[in-house]
C-alpha cells in the first residue's frame, strides 16, 4: 500500500472512427473520443484505464477543456481518488477509467482487471447483436449479418424511422424464427412520448419480444412507473439510472418505478463500484439486470467484459461494440456465434 501512495498518473486523448455512421434516436455518430488514463507506481508498473464519454448523454462531460481539467485534478493526486471514490461520484466515466487503471496496476499491469481474466481458458459471455438505426435497407442488411454470424439475441434501435417500418423489420425476423430460436430486444433511447408509448408497446408485444429499453425519456418517474405497471412488454431502464448516484435515491427509483429490468453501463452508472451497488440493490428486489458497453474502445470493453464475466451471466449482455471502429486497441477479445470470448 505504501508504494501505491506514490502513484504517478497521466492521460492521453484519442479518437476512434466508426466504420459506418451509427444512428441512434439522439443522432448519428461518426467518431468517438476517449482518454487513456495511466497509473504508474514506484516500480515502473503501469495500469491502463479508459475514460469514455458520449456527448449529450454522459453527465460528467460538457466540453473537452472542462473534462480534461478534472482529469488533471485526478492526476495530481491519484491515490486520493482511488481511496475516496465518493469524490468522483458525479464523474462516472473518470471513476470508471481510474478504477480500471488501478485494478490493472494491482494485477501487475497486464490489463487483467478482474479475477475472471485469470480463469484457465478464459471465459465466454453471451451477447446481443446490435442493429443500428438507418434506412430500412441498411437495417435489414445488419440483421442478415447478425443472423449469419450466429447471434441468437438481436437488439434493434428504434424510434428514428417510421414506427411501421420498424415493426416490419421485426416482423420479418419473427416470421422466420420464433422466440425459442431468436430473442428480440428493442431500445427506444427515450424516443416515445407518453401519449403513444402504450399502444406502441402493445404492437411490439405481439412480436414476442424480450424487452424494450427506455421507452420514454428519463426523469418522469411517475410516467415510467405507470408504464411499467401496464406494459405488456418488459421494460428495462437505462438512461433513467444516469445521475442517480446516492444510495437512497437508487432505492427510491427502484421502489417507485419497479422496472422489469435495469441495464448498467459502468461509464455512465458510477464506474464499477456504482454498478456493483446497482446490482446488489436490484437483486434484493428481484429485478434482473444486464451490462452493456457505452461505445468504449477495446481498453474499456476488456475491463467491462472481465467484470461482467465474474457474474457468469445467462442473459445476453450488450458487449458487442468493439468491432464498430476502423481501428481499435489490441485486446484478447473476439466474437464467435453470438458470444464474446476472452482468451489470453
Amino acid at each position: 500500500m505504501d508504494s501505491l501512495k506514490h502513484l504517478k498518473a497521466s492521460f492521453e486523448a484519442f479518437t476512434l472512427d466508426f466504420k459506418r455512421p451509427s444512428g441512434t434516436s439522439r443522432g448519428v455518430l461518426t467518431q468517438k473520443k476517449g482518454w487513456k488514463l495511466i497509473l504508474t507506481n514506484r516500480e515502473g508498473i503501469t495500469g491502463l484505464g479508459e475514460c469514455s464519454v458520449i456527448p449529450g448523454l454522459s453527465p460528467d462531460y460538457s466540453s473537452d477543456d472542462v473534462y480534461e481539467q478534472k482529469l488533471r485534478e485526478v492526476c495530481e493526486n491519484p491515490f486520493l481518488f482511488t481511496q475516496n471514490k465518493a469524490l468522483l461520484m458525479d464523474y462516472p466515466s473518470i471513476l470508471f477509467g481510474l478504477e480500471s487503471a488501478y485494478f490493472d496496476l494491482l494485477n501487475g499491469g497486464k490489463q487483467i482487471y478482474f479475477e475472471a481474466a485469470k480463469r484457465p481458458g478464459g471465459f465466454s459471455i453471451p451477447i446481443n447483436g446490435l442493429i443500428w438505426m438507418g434506412d430500412p435497407f441498411y437495417m435489414q442488411d445488419q440483421i442478415e449479418e447478425k443472423l449469419a454470424a450466429g447471434f441468437s439475441c438481436i437488439k434493434l434501435k428504434v424510434g428514428a424511422i417510421d414506427f411501421k417500418q420498424e415493426l416490419r423489420l421485426l416482423e420479418g425476423i419473427r416470421s422466420r424464427f420464433d422466440a425459442s430460436k431468436i430473442v428480440l430486444r428493442v431500445d427506444a433511447n427515450g424516443a416515445f412520448n407518453m401519449q403513444d408509448a402504450l399502444w406502441k408497446l402493445d404492437e411490439l408485444a405481439q412480436l414476442d419480444l424480450h424487452s424494450i429499453e427506455q421507452p420514454i425519456k428519463a426523469g418522469s418517474w411517475n410516467d415510467m412507473k405507470a408504464l411499467c405497471e401496464q406494459t405488456p412488454l418488459p421494460i428495462a431502464l437505462d438512461e433513467e439510472l444516469i445521475g442517480i448516484n446516492d444510495t437512497n435515491r437508487k432505492v427510491e427509483l427502484l421502489e417507485t418505478i419497479k422496472p422489469q429490468y435495469i441495464i448498467l453501463k459502468p461509464s455512465l452508472h458510477g464506474g464499477f463500484s456504482g454498478s456493483v451497488e446497482w446490482i446488489n440493490l436490484a437483486e434484493e428486489r428481484q429485478i434482473p439486470w444486464w451490462i452493456t458497453s457505452a461505445l468504449e474502445s477495446n481498453i474499456g470493453l476488456n475491463a467491462i467484459a472481465q467484470f461482467t464475466a465474474g457474474y457468469d451471466p445467462v442473459l445476453p449482455q450488450g458487449l458487442g461494440t468493439g468491432g464498430l471502429y476502423e481501428t481499435n486497441f489490441e485486446a484478447p477479445l473476439k466474437i464467435e456465434q453470438g458470444n464474446l470470448i476472452y482468451t489470453r
